[in-house]
């Protein structure tokens, strides 16, 4: 019996497309190729994997148990490659997923960091949400993801890189309507005041809800924003208010002007972000290597927009 990587990776592919053609698009080769790979594979191990139907295939008792082994060899190989590729720490090529809240803010800082430590390391950046980014990395299309604690997933590390609070956004008029000072400014006293935030699937949806007690049908919600700087300029124009990480607070104060920020009472709400890999990565030094790097320029913009909040409440502008 002689099977081959080439054909279990075929044969996975498979199993998730549920689909010839769809499984041969994704892994790059023809249809009628791809049928003759699982063919074959079928013809040496003696059984079917699959029941071929009109519209797709599924996998037969013995398939299933097939997809088991697989899974544990293309696994085992994935780590093989990553220790050999890792050895002598950040090096080579690194797949760097991101969640869209965080990108835009900290990829300038970190691409810079890393170019300056190696010119030679080849970073390949893919921006997702955090449930692609999750499969991308337990797959192995993806070193490591940067997202918001917790992660939804099995078989993965995370380390904590810092924490990004929540400041109020709005309008000055919106801000000032609230009539609270900032001793009492809690996101559960908002009940009243329309809630801008990001369309469903957005971590940082699901975490403004949880820390303003809503749900979804409440009728002071309104999710459809796909991006941070959407919701910056409207509610920079009065439509509502919304919950502004304090990573992206500068970059988009300045890019809509008429957004005022005020911070939350203690203990202020704030997200998590950290780095994901999988669990059975060999000689994980470049991971802490690279966490390292991640906490120093994330804690650095967090601390510069600090910095920046309190000279304007100083000067009484509430805009930063």
């Amino acid at each position: 019996m002689n099977i081959t990587l080439r054909q279990l990776t075929y044969f996975k592919a498979l199993s998730e497309q549920r689909n010839f053609g769809r499984a041969a698009e994704a892994v790059n080769i023809s249809q009628p190729a791809l049928s003759v790979q699982i063919r074959e594979m079928e013809a040496a191990l003696g059984a079917k994997l699959v029941e071929r139907r009109a519209r797709d295939v599924v996998l037969t008792p013995f398939g299933r148990r097939i997809l088991d082994h697989a899974e544990r060899v293309l696994g085992e190989m994935q780590a093989l490659g990553d220790a050999a590729r890792w050895q002598g720490g950040l090096a080579g090529r690194l797949s760097l997923g991101i969640i869209p809240t965080i990108a835009p803010y900290i990829l300038p800082g970190v691409l810079e960091a890393l170019r300056s430590g190696d010119i030679s390391l080849d970073v390949q950046v893919r921006e997702a949400r955090t449930e692609q980014l999750i499969a991308e990395v337990q797959s192995g299309q993806l070193d490591a993801a940067i997202m918001a604690l917790p992660v939804p997933g099995e078989g993965l590390q995370a380390r904590a890189l810092f924490k990004d609070r929540f400041l109020l956004a709005g309008s000055a008029a919106r801000l000032d309507a609230l009539g609270q000072g900032a001793e009492a400014l809690r996101p559960m006293s908002l009940t009243h005041s329309p809630l801008l935030l990001l369309e469903d699937g957005h971590c940082l949806t699901d975490q403004a809800l949880e820390v303003c007690g809503r749900g979804r049908g409440h009728a002071q919600i309104d999710m459809g924003a796909s991006s941070l700087g959407t919701l910056s300029r409207l509610v920079a124009a009065g439509f509502g208010l919304t919950l502004m990480p304090e990573l992206a607070a500068a970059t988009e104060s300045r890019a809509a002007p008429g957004m005022q920020l005020r911070r939350f009472a203690p203990p202020e709400p704030y997200r998590e972000v950290a780095l994901v890999r999988r669990a059975s990565t060999e000689d994980a030094s470049w991971f802490a290597e690279l966490a390292d790097l991640l906490g120093t320029v994330g804690g650095g913009l967090i601390t510069q927009a600090r910095d920046a909040g309190a000279a304007a409440r100083a000067t009484g502008d509430a805009g930063l």
